[in-house]
């Protein structure tokens, strides 16, 4: 018996009331339904026959309801317009991110800059500021194989030339020097803040790409910045992005490390969320 796309999608939209709120449920199977069989929102009035539809939408609503990101289920998440191919050992791209990504591209407009992406996951934040930039020279590196791997296919995919390296910030130094942009979204995520997490996160995402240990939680920040007096020019750029709460004690940690010019963005939202320096 057919069925219009609004009663479908509400039908679906309530088996997932357990673990999300309604709009974001109902977001969600939008997003399904689109992926799968060419429906969106505009097509609300359409109907069709439930027993046509393909056996993996049902598939991929059961995984939803186990708390399983969507991205993870599609294998692609969208940033900065384009769609970037996920998988669990990557985090899922944000809108955080992307924010971090926009204001390096307005404060940067010169032509030709270095640029460096340490913790680079997807390749996101070095793909988006290779295909918006004006002919950068933009390398990523991550200590995951795997993530790599996911990012050369993400630069390949969409036509970006970035070359990456496999390398440990924490105990390695990056082959890459002489840069204009260091930018790095790093774990910033305390240890002891897991059971605030929603349990979508930490039941699929990569806890290395997330966690830094309570009692140092500006580890990656305090190494990145260290190293970037080698790896960045005179006067070159640091661009981080933070949590709320970390958005003074990185701004100090740059300045005492000699850093210049250090400042915290806020987000959309109004939270500290990106703290850049100068190298004087």
């Amino acid at each position: 018996m057919p069925i219009s796309v609004q009663d479908f999608s509400k039908k679906l939209t309530l088996q997932l009331l357990e673990l999300y709120p309604e709009q974001e449920a109902s977001n969600l199977v939008e997003w399904l339904l689109e992926y799968h069989i060419g429906i969106r929102r505009a097509d609300s009035f359409r109907s069709f026959d439930e027993e046509d539809l393909p056996a993996k939408l049902y598939q991929d609503l059961e995984r939803l309801k186990t708390g399983e990101p969507i991205q993870y289920i599609l294998g692609k998440a969208p940033f900065y317009g384009r769609e970037f191919a996920v998988t669990r050992d990557t985090l899922i791209p944000r809108n955080e991110t992307e924010e971090l990504v926009h204001l390096i591209i307005k404060e940067n407009r010169a032509p030709g800059l270095r640029i460096l992406d340490i913790g680079t996951g997807t390749g996101c934040i070095p793909i988006s500021l290779f295909l918006e930039m004006d002919h950068p020279t933009v390398h990523g590196l991550d200590f995951s194989k795997p993530a790599l791997q996911v990012a050369k296919d993400n630069a390949r995919d969409l036509g970006a030339r970035v070359s990456f390296e496999l390398c440990d910030i924490l105990s390695q130094m990056p082959a890459f020097a002489n840069v204009d942009i260091l930018v790095s979204n790093p774990p910033y995520v305390l240890e002891s803040d897991k059971s605030k997490m929603h349990q979508n996160v930490l039941a699929h995402e990569p806890w290395s790409a997330l966690f830094v240990p309570d009692e140092d939680p500006l580890l990656f920040y305090r190494v990145i910045a260290e190293k970037g007096k080698q790896l960045l020019v005179p006067h070159g750029k640091i661009y981080f992005e933070i949590h709320e709460s970390q958005g003074r004690a990185v701004k100090e940690l740059l300045e005492n490390l000699g850093y210049t010019n250090a400042r915290v963005v806020q987000d959309l939202n109004g939270k500290n969320r990106m703290c850049m320096a100068m190298l004087s």
